[in-house]
């Protein structure tokens, strides 16, 4: 028995089924705290087929040799069925959704490890997992936990009528999925947001919610009920059932967030764009209108839930997945909004939808080698490809005279510093990976691009809508921003930058070298918090119009060990920054900040993979367009941080002069 069922049974702690048991029990195992990341993964690949092919390792970082759990896989770009693998009944044995078919036979499929799963080579260029090097693929890794996830397997005996099974999810399950594993039955779902627990719906089918004229379902936190009309229950006959929880406050640093959430939405009449307040940004979403035929569907922020388009597979066919535009999934900080516009499958006239939604990630880096990566590369013309270990959030990516910043929040599209143009199409889906980037189509002599994954304390990126009026913005970087920098997507405006040094009654421009510069307009001279940063009336952050006042924010912050954000005061000679680190910076970033005209100087960047040596040290500037400069000087390593050397310019150690600084581990 494991430590969450001893703990859930054990009647002298009183905590079964309860938020707090959950969180006092992981006091027991050890004191680890349990984290999204910990038991939810959305992942992808491309297949390595080519006549023989080659195995391939899924580093999702769950764990599924312990309490074991769920693998949801699915071909991305062809018409292969759905296929989920479960450890309860072992590797290589799928269920498909999208049919009534029983269990199958796919050896492709070796393993489930304690990072991940495995999966031996291809058959076939258009294998359902591991085809050719075009074949591109998905899955969706759910661990079972208390207050998230269970699977249980169970054998029929042949009763009518409804029948209990235990299960060890430790709340009252929201959303339960039951097939026979045998097949010739439908896969049997109930959500808790149905009309009663008479009703029922099939996962293989479109069909809207049915009623079966008596009870067919029910749910404790020890047990869960299902009637025999719906799956059958014959003797011998072996079954599955995956259950999710809701809203159990249970994960996170604090052992109080909910990571889970099953509710509804509607409207009575017409379109209208719907906002769903779950309290905390999905990653992933199921979607289901229940009053009418209307495909299951699967989005996802990895392979696109932004503004331009919504990337959806239907768990009830086997078709490739969709581009759905216009007409959008938007997901913010704290829930998401479905857009008018879009067809009945996410919003409709007079409808309803039941939805499951999973937290965003959000578990604390140990190293900084989890969140940012840097590289340089000469590329000579050819595709140029990086792996990072870790799915980016932001690239910025230099070539030629500019820095193109890429983000998974707004997708294919890009916005350029020095220049201060709306953003633009960029037709490479650099970000389509879950550990890296590539771009088939660079046709540049050499790259240069620094890589962010956003986590708690460190990184996080927010878009969102002007309103013209003084106004709050929601983010979840969890600590009080050190530096924001915000780009109006859909007009000429520049880059604008604030810092916890120049304080919010200034600003910065990121593609112009001027210092410190007054402006109520900007941040409305009101310091960011740890869960908002406000924005005024300047066109610059908050232009009302609906086209052209459309931003995006990234905000920074002091994460010890692994960034640091600071100022230090020039002396002309060699200034040691001591960032905290254990092994030097491996980025630097550095900004005169005095009050302009006199503080006018360059944001400069440099780098370890193009060198911070005690020789010459290549740097980039983010204001201005010209190539990296490579005969100059003007950094050291240091143990520690960094060291501004004597021979910099005034731009980056003036004697007296304030210079703004951010490090990277």
């Amino acid at each position: 028995m494991s430590v969450y069922e001893t703990i859930k049974m054990s009647p002298l702690l009183g905590l079964q089924g309860s938020g707090g048991g959950l969180a006092y029990l992981a006091g027991l195992a050890g004191g680890d705290k349990v984290y999204v990341d910990d038991v939810f993964g959305t992942f992808l690949w491309n297949g390595t087929w080519g006549g023989t092919g080659s195995a391939v390792t899924i580093n999702n970082g769950i764990d599924l040799t312990g309490e074991g759990g769920l693998v949801w896989t699915k071909h991305r770009n062809y018409g292969n069925s759905h296929q989920l693998y479960d450890t309860e009944r072992g590797a290589g044995k799928p269920l498909y959704s999208n049919i009534t078919n029983g269990e199958g036979n796919n050896p492709v499929f070796s393993s489930f490890n304690s990072n991940g799963f495995s999966l031996t080579a291809g058959s076939a260029n258009l294998d359902a997992l591991n085809g050719g090097t075009s074949q591109e693929y998905a899955s969706w890794t759910f661990r079972k936990a208390p207050g998230f996830f269970d699977v249980v397997k169970f054998t029929g005996n042949g009763s009518t009528g409804l029948r209990a099974i235990n299960h060890n999810l430790g709340c009252t399950p929201a959303f339960i999925i039951v097939k026979n594993a045998s097949g010739g039955a439908t896969w049997g779902c109930w959500h808790k947001d149905l009309t009663s627990k008479n009703y029922y719906f099939p996962l293989n089918d479109t069909d809207q919610e049915r009623d079966g004229t008596q009870q067919l379902w029910d749910a404790t936190d020890t047990t869960f009920s299902f009637h025999s009309g719906i799956v059958g229950n014959g003797s011998g006959v072996t079954f599955i059932a995956y259950l999710f929880a809701s809203e159990e406050a249970s994960f996170g640093t604090g052992g109080n967030e909910s990571i889970i959430k099953c509710g509804s939405y509607g409207i009575t009449s017409g379109f209208s764009d719907q906002t769903i307040d779950l309290g905390f940004e999905p990653q992933w979403l199921l979607i289901k209108r229940t009053d009418a035929a209307s495909s299951w569907s699967i989005v996802d922020n990895m392979r696109g839930l932004t503004d331009g388009e919504t990337v959806r597979l239907r768990a009830n066919l086997s078709n490739a997945e969709q581009t759905t535009t216009p007409g959008q999934v938007l997901i913010s900080a704290t829930g998401f909004t479905v857009k008018e516009g879009t067809t009945d499958y996410l919003i409709g006239p007079s409808s309803r939808y039941v939805y499951m939604a999973i937290r965003r990630p959000n578990k604390p880096p140990t190293a900084a080698t989890e969140v940012f990566h840097t590289n340089y590369l000469a590329s000579n013309g050819k595709d140029i490809k990086q792996i990072t270990g870790f799915p980016i959030d932001l690239l910025l990516y230099h070539y030629g005279d500019a820095v193109n910043a890429i983000d998974r929040v707004r997708g294919k599209v890009r916005s350029r510093t020095p220049y201060n143009y709306a953003e633009g199409a960029f037709t490479p889906d650099m970000l389509d990976y879950s550990d890296g980037f590539k771009n088939e189509s660079f046709n540049g002599s050499v790259s240069l691009g620094y890589s962010f994954k956003r986590a708690p304390g460190f990184f996080d990126i927010v878009a969102y809508q002007g309103t013209g009026s003084a106004r709050t913005v929601n983010h979840n970087l969890k600590v009080k921003p050190e530096l924001m920098i915000i780009k109006c997507r859909t007009d000429t405006r520049s880059w604008i930058a604030y810092s916890s040094y120049s304080t919010a009654e200034k600003f910065l421009q990121l593609d112009d070298p001027f210092g410190s510069q007054d402006s109520a307009e900007l941040f409305n001279d009101t310091e960011p918090t740890a869960t908002q940063f406000t924005v005024g009336t300047s066109n610059s952050v908050n232009n009302a119009n609906s086209t052209t006042g459309k931003y995006i924010a990234y905000l920074f912050a002091t994460l010890p060990g692994i960034s640091k954000i600071g100022s230090f005061t020039g002396t002309g000679n060699a200034i040691n920054v001591d960032c905290g680190f254990a092994n030097g910076a491996r980025f630097v970033l550095i900004k005169r900040a005095d009050p302009a005209p006199a503080g006018a100087g360059s944001w400069y960047v440099w780098d370890t993979a193009r060198g911070i040596v005690s020789g010459n040290d290549p740097y980039i500037l983010l204001d201005s367009p010209v190539a990296q400069v490579t005969n100059t000087d003007y950094i050291d390593p240091l143990g520690t941080g960094f060291t501004v050397t004597a021979s910099a310019p005034a731009a980056l150690n003036a004697s007296g002069g304030n210079y703004l600084f951010f490090a990277i581990a």
